[in-house]
């Protein structure tokens, strides 16, 4: 499956040097992930001597076979869904007579 094309994102460190993430994403896709999952970074699980055993996209058809296999896209490119708010609800003021209280709390 082809992948879409994602937004060229280059960053300047503090030394001037050009940094292009799409580059180091994909440079670094094969690359085993830290921890014990046994899963490269782009998601394929891995076997005996860090060989791809099913791929990624393999997963996600065997988890739900109904839903269709996303493509690989950068999330923050993606506009926010829009937050409904629910109408104000005005607040509730409880006015007590502090003269009858109990000065132990004991009402």
């Amino acid at each position: 499956m082809a992948m879409k094309e994602q937004p060229k994102t280059v960053y300047r460190s503090m030394q001037g040097k050009e940094i292009d993430m799409n580059k180091l994403i994909n440079l670094n896709e094969t690359t085993p992930a830290v921890g014990n999952m046994r899963v490269n970074a782009r998601g394929d699980e891995l076997g005996v001597g860090g060989r791809i055993v099913r791929k990624r996209e393999e997963i996600i058809a065997a988890s739900n076979p109904q839903a269709p296999v996303p493509d690989q896209v950068n999330i923050r490119a993606v506009a926010p869904a829009p937050v409904v708010s629910a109408p104000p609800v005005a607040p509730t003021i409880v006015v007590k007579d502090v003269a009858s209280m109990d000065p132990e709390g004991k009402e």
